[in-house]
């Protein structure tokens, strides 16, 4: 599972020009799984996302976590975080998880993550436009 962790200002997500998901100031997680991952992987990175200490705190230093600020969330399935480019100028998609698993671990993991915080998420597998206000910026990437 690879999941980019990019603190936000606002964020939305949309399809066919119609917003389907937006938050104020959280999280945007871009997420993408390959074979082996499973329940322990999503319950893993769940935990590790919720308890980042990313946000300032009245010091101005990162010391603060999602549940702190109170933050939300929005989820974003990406396959393409598994291209493999080392052979050529065309991606290689073949370590990414096939659709139909994907999808039900997907949605496993924006449940996992709502046990602890506010969710919006794109619609799985379709042609999203993200909008966001990266703050900071801060942005880093998981890999489990």
């Amino acid at each position: 599972m690879r999941v980019v962790v990019q603190r936000s200002k606002e964020a939305s997500v949309s399809v066919d020009s119609k917003i389907v998901g937006q938050i104020d100031h959280g999280l945007v997680l871009l997420v993408g799984f390959c074979e082996g991952d499973n329940k322990q992987t999503i319950e893993y990175m769940a935990k590790k996302i919720v308890g980042l200490r990313i946000f300032d705190d009245s010091n101005e230093m990162m010391n603060l976590s999602i549940l702190d600020v109170k933050g939300s969330i929005l989820s974003i399935s990406q396959f393409t975080l598994y291209a493999d480019c080392s052979k050529g100028c065309r991606p290689s998609w073949q370590e990414a998880m096939k659709a139909d698993k994907a999808r039900v671990l997907y949605e496993c993991f924006n449940q996992e993550l709502k046990k602890y915080v506010r969710v919006a998420s794109g619609v799985f597998q379709e042609n999203m436009q993200v909008q966001l206000v990266n703050d900071g910026p801060v942005t880093i990437v998981l890999s489990r």
